[in-house]
């Protein structure tokens, strides 16, 4: 694994003024720093990493990446993925979080980790459709397509 390979900044575009839940805010700093912690990212046909990658929904269609070189504004390449097949995941994974966040609060803990296995699970899921996704566009490993999945979730929100 190059390691030059790696996202180095994330700006999520839509976000601003949008007030999160603090469960969502949570996560999406969470992921934002498990992130440039630690990611593979690796534009096909292009070596000249770190990136500075921009994620945004376009019409409410659309996980776009704008990516450019590490301190450069202008991007050079723009990869575009189909949020349709991710869509039902995103709803679902929300709707098991909303029971997670209030089973923390009253529920047993079997009860508690039964609702976490069904929101990990929906989010593996998430994040292989994502990283299947990117495959022609970009390799990204595992836990940095988790993330990502994480952050489209976050941007879903506001669609």
């Amino acid at each position: 694994m190059h390691h030059l390979q790696k996202i180095a900044n994330i700006n999520i575009e839509g976000l601003d003024g949008v007030r999160l839940k603090p469960e969502i805010e949570h996560e999406r700093k969470v992921a934002i720093f498990d992130l440039l912690e630690e990611n593979y990212f690796a534009p096909v046909g292009d070596e000249t990493g770190p990136y500075d990658v921009t994620l945004s929904i376009e019409d409410g269609k659309r996980l776009v990446l704008n990516v450019a070189q590490e301190g450069k504004t202008e991007f050079f390449s723009q990869i575009k993925v189909p949020l349709m097949p991710v869509r039902k995941i995103i709803k679902d994974y929300f709707l098991v979080c909303d029971s997670y966040f209030q089973a923390i609060k009253t529920a047993s803990p079997t009860q508690i980790e039964a609702i976490d296995m069904g929101r990990r699970g929906l989010h593996n899921e998430g994040s292989t459709i994502i990283r299947e996704r990117l495959e022609e566009k970009v390799q990204v490993d595992h836990d940095t397509a988790r993330r990502l999945f994480t952050l489209v979730c976050v941007l879903h929100i506001r669609q």
